[in-house]
């Protein structure tokens, strides 16, 4: 059993009876299926396409009934008060920055929040990711939680991206950041910001680039920022890395594949390192074999 203080995530409230259906238009997930316990992983994104910010939105019950919860990437909260304000135009809707009197927590391998602590909700990225609560700051202060490094150990070993640490918001798109493997993205709902350059990619199987898992078969992995190079080409970068030889990178996956294909190392600050293919994965991955048709 484990349970962490995320202490780089903030708190976003969305109310108002027009709460879901002013998400609904700007965001990537569907919010007519978010449901107390059934929360969505969605992105905001800029009309190019380009990915603002990620964030879990979680329904709440009780006290805050209705209310919609954003678990969002801390230092951005402030900004993304300000975008979404902008956006609000008569929306029947109120958008609060919380960050400063609460916090997140995940509670993973076994371990469950208590569910009069706050906002509990699952990750609905992935299962082995566990649970999550919104709780108030003062609640936090007196719990004891494990070590943050282990619960980012533990997310990289599942080979999931973390905006901020594996690659920079709006300069990625959703695809990139595999939101579209992580349930991140619905291709069957209406319009949203950005919306025509995600199904243009989507439908053209365009996205070359991701952030995937890598590993070091030597047991040393390479500093953060390293160029991955193959013979004398860069093809990416060594992203968020642990002391277990893994850690996460952002890799044009036809490079790879390419130098796969022609035998030829690939290294990051001069150490072999090889991409991981995550269990959540559905995208042919480099290095497997194409089945012929039955």
């Amino acid at each position: 059993m484990a349970k962490a203080f995320l202490s780089d995530r903030g708190i976003i409230r969305v109310s108002g009876e027009d709460a879901r259906s002013f998400l609904q238009g700007l965001l990537t997930a569907d919010m007519d299926r978010v449901a107390v316990d059934r929360p969505a992983f969605a992105g905001l994104l800029t009309p190019q396409g380009k990915l603002i910010a990620d964030m879990i939105v979680a329904e709440a019950d009780g006290e805050w009934g209705g209310d919609l919860f954003l678990d969002v990437p801390r230092a951005l909260a402030p900004d993304l008060v300000k975008r979404l304000t902008m956006y609000k135009l008569r929306a029947k809707v109120t958008i609060e920055d919380l960050s400063a009197t609460g916090g997140v927590a995940v509670f993973y391998q076994g371990d469950l929040p208590p569910d009069e602590a706050g906002v509990t909700y699952p990750d609905p990225r992935l299962p082995e990711l566990g649970m999550r609560l919104i709780a108030e700051a003062e609640w936090l202060r007196n719990e004891t939680f494990d070590s943050e490094e282990n619960w980012q150990s533990h997310r990289i070993a599942l080979g999931v991206p973390e905006g901020g640490k594996d690659f920079i918001y709006s300069d990625v798109f959703p695809h990139e950041a595999n939101m579209d493997q992580l349930h991140g993205i619905a291709f069957d709902k209406g319009c949203y910001v950005g919306q025509e350059v995600v199904s243009r990619m989507q439908h053209r199987g365009t996205a070359r680039t991701r952030v995937m898992p890598v590993m070091y078969p030597e047991g040393f992995a390479a500093g953060e920022g390293c160029d991955i190079v193959a013979g004398d080409k860069a093809i990416g970068r060594t992203c968020t890395q642990t002391t277990g030889g893994i850690g996460m990178a952002i890799v044009r996956l036809d490079r790879y594949a390419d130098a796969l294909a022609a035998g030829v190392p690939v290294v990051a600050g001069g150490i072999p390192v090889a991409l991981r293919k995550p269990q959540w994965a559905r995208f042919p991955f480099p290095g497997e074999a194409i089945k012929p048709d039955a």
